[in-house]
């Protein structure tokens, strides 16, 4: 992940001791600076102590975050004391910006609640809450209401608002490239460009015979052919796929890199069968779990809503996501199922990652067609799953999002697979059934349910079903 940015409001009112400003300015700055964090932030002489309380001084610190617009991932307000809820919702408002604002306030020390250190932040961050609302600006509260920044809980609070930042942004401009037309027998994979692009989410088509046309154009001793057979045969076990497959899936996947690099594209969804295996002769799994393992997430299907669920949670966690079927029951265990595809899961879920077959496409396109799918097991570990739904009845973008656990629970099968508990499954089960959602999800090997309700449902005004 990049260095993230934020633009930093420190807020005052002026009859509050000047002290109280200047010893948060040095707790921000070292916390910001020991997390790896920029800030972007009035100096002490562009303003009273570089905080913000006067109508000049919001157009002031509107003018900076202007200037460094670019690059701001989010903006923290820091309330030493009660603070001007006015000064703070203006400096948001001049500077245009539409990222995601966390609302800090510091404690009042009970033994200390003089003139001299009252800070009465507890009261003013509902004035600025109040203030910003009026304004129609979303924002992110701390898990407590008063904290210092350098206690434990502000310091989740700041990496979960960082990861807040990622998804809301990274979404907003996301660009993603679809491969090929969808299965004609999965209707369940459709979704409507128009909702997506107005969510800021913009799609990229091409058919899979201009992906064919160039592949074959490479030829067999190109060393970018021999570079992508290395780094295949580095990344998982090959030694049961034959030469020729080698060479088809080299020259694919440098067909695919080379469209994504051109138009800018930060994920794809394939037309994974059965037009690849008769008119190309492979299964695209094992480039699609590169791509995926690379941070550049693959689905299968031409599952862009898919595809978005992935984004989305390897934004929020840092780590590889990976699109699922929620597969089969397990047992007569009524909170564990499992997840299965036939498969391209990053390698991060298949610690024995192997290239193979995919037994059940080869029964309709022939066997010898099908190399290229990877296999293997997830161990145990957290896991956070989540579905992205464009509903073009309503107009509107729904998901779900929630959190489960890995298992290693046994499991006799094949394909790229795992067994996972989640609370309440059944529960989930009717609520997807009854609201329509796919049969495809999204998973990631992480805690992040919390990021993703909050960047969906706070910031990108989805509807959004939180499963605890």
């Amino acid at each position: 992940m990049s260095k993230s940015t934020l633009g930093v409001i420190i807020g005052n009112r002026n009859f509050f001791p000047d002290v109280l400003v200047t010893e948060a300015r040095k707790d921000i700055e070292s916390l910001l600076a020991e997390m790896d964090i920029e800030a972007v932030v009035l100096d002490e002489q562009t303003t009273k102590l570089g905080a913000v309380e006067t109508w000049d001084d919001a157009k002031k610190c509107a003018a900076l975050f202007d200037e460094h617009r670019h690059k701001i991932d989010g903006v923290l307000v820091l309330l030493p004391n009660f603070g001007d809820e006015k000064g703070v919702a203006d400096a948001v408002k001049l500077s245009g910006l539409r990222v995601p604002i966390l609302i800090q306030a510091y404690p009042d020390d009970m033994s200390r609640l003089n003139v001299e250190r009252r800070r009465d932040s507890f009261c003013g961050k509902i004035s600025v809450c109040n203030n910003l609302r009026q304004y129609n600006f979303p924002f992110t509260l701390t898990e407590l209401h008063t904290v210092y920044p350098n206690h434990k809980s502000f310091r989740q609070d700041l990496a979960k608002f960082l990861g807040v930042c990622r998804v809301v942004n990274g979404l907003r401009t996301a660009r993603f490239g679809a491969i090929g037309a969808r299965p004609n027998a999965f209707n369940t994979v459709r979704y409507s460009e128009k909702i997506l692009q107005d969510a800021g989410i913009s799609v990229q088509t091409i058919d899979f015979s201009e992906v064919f046309g160039n592949a074959h154009k490479i030829s067999d001793d190109d060393a970018r052919v021999k570079a992508k057979i290395d780094a295949l045969n580095a990344y998982a076990k090959t030694d049961l796929v034959p030469t020729a497959s080698m060479l088809l899936m080299a020259k694919l996947a440098i067909a695919i890199d080379d469209w994504m690099l051109e138009l800018d594209l930060n994920a794809t969804a394939l037309e994974c069968w059965t037009s690849i295996q008769s008119n190309y002769g492979i299964n695209a799994c094992t480039i699609m779990s590169m791509m995926s393992q690379n941070m550049l997430p693959s689905a299968c299907e031409v599952d862009i809503t898919g595809v978005t669920s992935m984004y989305a949670l390897q934004l929020a966690s840092g780590t590889p996501s990976a699109l699922v079927d929620w597969n089969n029951n397990y047992a007569d265990d009524p909170d564990k199922c499992v997840f299965f595809h036939c498969g391209n899961w990053a390698k991060d879920f298949l610690p024995d990652i192997r290239v193979k077959t995919a037994e059940i496409l080869g029964t309709i396109t022939g066997e010898e067609n099908t190399y290229g799918a990877v296999a293997g097991r997830t161990p145990a570990g957290p896991m956070t799953f989540a579905r992205v739904s464009t509903d073009d009845v309503y107009g509107e973008i729904r998901a779900y999002v929630g959190e489960g656990e890995f298992t290693d629970d046994p499991l006799e099968t094949f394909g790229a697979r795992a067994v996972v508990h989640v609370p309440n499954l059944q529960g989930l089960l009717k609520y997807m059934c009854k609201n329509g959602f796919e049969h495809h999800g999204a998973m990631n090997g992480s805690h992040v349910a919390d990021i993703i309700e909050e960047a969906f449902a706070n910031y990108l005004e989805w509807d959004v079903y939180r499963h605890a």
